[in-house]
C-alpha cells in the first residue's frame, strides 16, 4: 500500500503540462475542483472524463501511476459508497431485504460522491506529478505574495508546504525499510483482526516518528548553517513568466466549466 502513495512524487518529463507555469497549474487545479463541484448529475462527468483523459495524455504520465493514486482511497471509497447506498433517503425502492434497503436516490448519490472523490484525487495528483517541489513553491509564493500587505507569511507558508510534499516520498521509503526490517525479525503486519494489526503497527510508527524528527532537526541545522532568513531580498534562478501555452491551458479549463454548466442546464 505504501507503494501506491503518489502524493508529493514528481514524474520528470518534457511535456506540455510540465512546461506550464506553476502558477497556471495551481489556478487550473482550483478551477478544476470548482468544476467538479458544479456537477450534479452522472452525465455531467462525461466532459470531466474526457478532459482528464486528455490531460493525462498531454502530461505523458503513465496511466498506471494515476491508477495508483486512487488505490490508497479504496477503503474510503467503499465506505462512502456503502454509506450513501444503504442510508440514502427517497421513495423509489430498488431492492429490499430484511433491514437493508437500496433506493434509487441512494444509488445515484453513492455513484455521484464516489466519482467525485476519484476525479478530485486523480486530477489534483497531476499537479505534483508534473511540477517539481521547488518550482511549485515559487508558484505558490508568487500567487499569495499580494497578501503580504496584510502581513501574511507567504514565503514561510510556501516553504512549509514544499518541505511537507518533498518529504512524503522519503518517509514512505523509510517506512518500507523499517517494515522490511521488522518483518525479518518476525513482525506480522497483514494477519489478525483490526486490533491486532493496529497493535502491530507500533514497532513501525515509533522509529518512523523518531526518524522524521531527526530529519527535521538536520534540515533546520542545514538551513541555519546556510544563513537562511526567509524570502526577504532573495532572488531566483528561474524567473516565472506566462506564455502562450498557459493561455491555451486556461482557455481549456474554462471550456470545461462552460460545458459542465451547459450539460447541467440541459438535463
Amino acid at each position: 500500500m505504501l507503494n501506491d502513495i503518489t502524493l508529493g512524487q514528481y514524474y520528470p518529463a518534457d511535456s506540455f503540462a510540465h512546461r506550464l507555469d506553476p502558477r497556471t497549474k495551481i489556478l487550473l487545479s482550483i478551477v478544476y475542483i470548482v468544476s467538479i463541484f458544479l456537477v450534479k448529475s452522472l452525465f455531467g462527468y462525461i466532459p470531466v472524463v474526457l478532459y482528464l483523459f486528455l490531460t493525462i495524455k498531454v502530461s505523458t504520465v503513465p496511466m498506471g501511476m494515476m491508477v495508483r493514486s486512487i488505490r490508497p482511497l479504496r477503503i474510503l471509497l467503499l465506505f462512502t459508497f456503502v454509506l450513501n447506498l444503504f442510508f440514502g433517503t427517497g421513495e423509489r425502492i430498488l431492492f429490499q431485504w430484511a433491514f437493508l434497503t437500496i433506493r434509487h436516490e441512494g444509488l445515484m448519490n453513492a455513484l455521484h460522491f464516489s466519482l467525485r472523490l476519484i476525479f478530485l484525487v486523480t486530477g489534483t495528483s497531476l499537479l505534483t506529478l508534473t511540477t517539481a517541489p521547488v518550482v511549485l513553491t515559487d508558484g505558490l509564493e508568487r500567487l499569495v505574495s499580494p497578501l503580504r500587505v496584510i502581513k501574511f507569511p507567504a514565503h514561510e507558508m510556501a516553504m512549509m508546504m514544499t518541505i511537507a510534499l518533498r518529504f512524503i516520498p522519503t518517509l514512505v521509503e523509510e517506512a518500507q525499510k523499517i517494515m522490511k526490517a521488522q518483518t525479518a525479525r518476525g513482525a506480522d503486519f497483514t494477519s489478525g483482526n483490526l486490533k491486532q494489526r493496529t497493535k502491530a503497527m507500533i514497532p513501525l510508527l515509533v522509529p518512523l516518528f523518531i526518524s522524521a524528527f531527526r530529519r527535521a532537526g538536520d534540515l533546520a541545522m542545514a538551513m541555519e548553517a546556510r544563513c537562511y532568513h526567509g524570502g526577504e531580498g532573495r532572488t531566483r534562478l528561474h524567473v516565472l513568466k506566462f506564455r502562450k501555452d498557459d493561455a491555451i491551458a486556461g482557455i481549456s479549463i474554462l471550456v470545461l466549466m462552460a460545458v459542465i454548466i451547459l450539460v447541467e442546464q440541459w438535463l
